[in-house]
């Protein structure tokens, strides 16, 4: 029963070796049904990064590509788009997750607002996670395919992998707000889901690097206190109990979750409208499932 589990659940599916084993609706939602997954869409992000990675568009060791911060003496040119990626960025961050309202609701530029921001820490000596570091991951992106003549957006990505009812918002001026304006389903993010099960592969085809999964699964600098370590544009779930070590998510505020473990072939999706007050427990309700694989109990039934 997923009300056991906390949280206001709209939609529940597990794949169990690439096959749908649970898909369950609530609230007239369906398959059909796109929500906004808030920070689900740095992990997105980051797949996005990959794939430039596989194509040699971007190296992310290298400075982040931010025309502002290219004045001599702006010790912000040093910050690299890993850095980015890993929220150890260094860059003041005005509120906790440093909120990027008036990105979202207020009509400013992704460029207008993530660029002002001063350094604080010396790169790489303290995580903070911060909205601000995504859309300038995806900033440097952008200019690294424009740079490499070949500057496609999000959609030409996920429609290889069939998630064609993924949609992604941009400002005015194109550019992508990929750290939280991405409407998916529960679908499309299993698609996700699967393209790191497989290890970057899609039919056959190699859409991200063969050591990608394991570049956004390994902690590397400053961890953030809590429950979940941090990768590269992705959570890790390694410090919790009954849960596989090599288990990694995308998590979403309100209850938005997309959480793959090779080890066991494992891919499971949650969305929902979580509150302050009432929240899915999302390690509870993965050891339940890895549980009752380990069991064979009888938990999975045939999905559409």
């Amino acid at each position: 029963n997923i009300d056991g589990f906390g949280g206001r659940t709209s939609a529940l599916l597990i794949l169990k070796d690439g096959r749908i084993a649970l898909e369950t609706y609530w609230g007239g939602h369906g398959l059909h049904t796109a929500q906004r997954t808030f920070s689900v869409a740095k992990s997105m992000a980051a797949t996005l990064i990959g794939h430039a990675v596989q194509r040699r568009q971007i190296d992310v060791a290298a400075p982040a590509m931010i025309a502002e911060w290219q004045a001599p003496g702006d010790p912000r040119a040093a910050i690299t788009t890993e850095q980015l990626m890993r929220m150890a960025s260094g860059l003041t961050s005005d509120t906790a997750g440093n909120r990027s309202d008036a990105i979202y609701m207020g009509g400013a530029s992704v460029r207008q607002w993530t660029t002002q921001w001063p350094l604080l820490n010396p790169p790489n000596t303290r995580y903070r996670y911060a909205n601000n570091d995504t859309l300038l991951a995806v900033l440097s992106l952008k200019a690294a395919q424009a740079r490499a003549g070949s500057a496609l957006g999000p959609s030409v990505f996920f429609d290889q992998l069939g998630m064609t009812r993924t949609f992604v918002e941009h400002d005015a001026n194109g550019d992508y707000i990929l750290s939280s304006q991405v409407w998916t389903t529960a679908r499309d993010l299993a698609r996700l889901g699967l393209l790191y099960q497989n290890d970057g592969l899609w039919v056959g085809e190699r859409l991200l690097p063969n050591d990608w999964r394991t570049f956004v699964t390994t902690p590397s600098g400053p961890q953030p206190a809590g429950p979940f370590g941090y990768g590269a544009g992705f959570w890790l779930l390694n410090r919790s109990d009954g849960i596989p070590a090599d288990a990694f998510g995308a998590f979403g505020n309100r209850g938005q979750y997309l959480v793959v473990i090779p080890s066991r072939r494992l891919v499971i999706v949650r969305q929902g409208y979580d509150d302050d007050k009432n929240r899915l427990d999302i390690a509870t309700l993965v050891a339940t499932i890895v549980a009752a694989d380990n069991a064979s109990a009888g938990l999975y039934s045939k999905g559409g």
